[in-house]
């Protein structure tokens, strides 16, 4: 399979502010890709040079080949982009969003109409076909985001937080009908807050801090690199730490308790508990949760 993004060096300014400081990534045909930070890491900005809306300021980035300063018009026509925010027009019912928008694309109306009842079959919207955008809830609403970026059926689907805010049910289905489309050879870029999501979905990603890639690959390796496989968690006290320190078990400590990241679970339980008489301790496997903390800190970001 190609590269459907290539990007070399690619850096965005705003002023003195380094956005996106030099970074390099590939996006291969037909996987779902992430881009992971925390907030003003850079990977919103990242996502609209890749959509055309936003000029780089250095580097080279293509997109199926073509160049987006040269070649804009002609990339967009080829993206579905799924917003983070809710913009479906409210005058009108799901069906009329899904019609209009396929007037920005020249799609003729007898296609329009037959893509516009196909994508809301696709997802399971059909009932709700002639009901107005205030009277949805947010589940539909997202589904109805996807549905609307899919109108020109693009070769590149870019996702902003495609599940945010939505209840365990609503996520399942997106992430259901994404993993449809991939398999129907679509190409995905998302970025995502929910760290479970981006574990189930994507095939690699990178997470991004102060506009650089710190660490790219499939989710699976950089929790086995980064983590390991196992996170032994205790109540953190001074006799826990000492112990620790004692028996020279590296450990972090994170609010009220200590963490040690380890491959071996059962040995570092085993010593907590005859070693340091420990008896609340935790062994769970780690998460790519566990990977984003150790990599950007715990520091809260606005």
């Amino acid at each position: 399979m190609g590269d459907v993004i290539v990007a070399r060096g690619l850096e965005k300014r705003f002023g003195n502010l380094v956005a996106v400081d030099g970074i390099d990534f590939d996006v291969r045909e037909g996987e779902i890709f992430g881009f992971l930070g925390p907030n003003g890491a850079g990977k919103t900005t990242t996502m609209k040079m890749i959509q055309c809306i936003s000029p780089k300021t250095a580097g080279s980035l293509r997109v199926f080949g073509m160049d987006v300063e040269r070649q804009p018009r002609d990339i967009k026509r080829i993206l579905g982009v799924v917003p983070q925010e809710n913009n479906l027009d409210p005058d009108f019912t799901a069906y009329q969003n899904l019609l209009i928008y396929a007037r920005y694309f020249g799609i003729p109306k007898k296609t329009a109409e037959e893509r516009a009842d196909e994508l809301l079959d696709f997802m399971q919207l059909s009932e709700k076909r002639d009901v107005l955008i205030d009277r949805l809830s947010g589940g539909m609403k997202r589904r109805l985001i996807i549905a609307r970026a899919l109108v020109n059926d693009p070769k590149l689907l870019i996702l902003d937080e495609p599940t945010i805010g939505l209840d365990p049910q609503a996520r399942h289905l997106i992430w259901e009908k994404l993993k449809q489309l991939q398999a129907q050879g679509n190409t995905q870029v998302m970025t995502t807050h929910y760290l479970d999501e981006a574990a189930r979905l994507c095939d690699r990603l990178v997470i991004m801090d102060h506009g650089k890639i710190l660490v790219e690959g499939s989710p699976a390796d950089l929790v086995k690199e980064h983590a390991g496989t196992d996170i032994v968690e205790a109540e953190r006290t001074p006799a826990v730490i000492s112990c620790l320190e004692g028996i020279g078990v590296p450990f972090d400590a994170a609010g009220d308790i200590v963490q040690v990241l380890t491959d071996r679970p059962h040995e570092v339980v085993r010593a907590l508990m005859e070693s340091c008489s420990h008896e609340k301790v935790m062994a769970r496997p780690a998460t790519l949760e566990d990977v984003f903390l150790k990599l950007t800190g715990r520091t809260l970001r606005e």
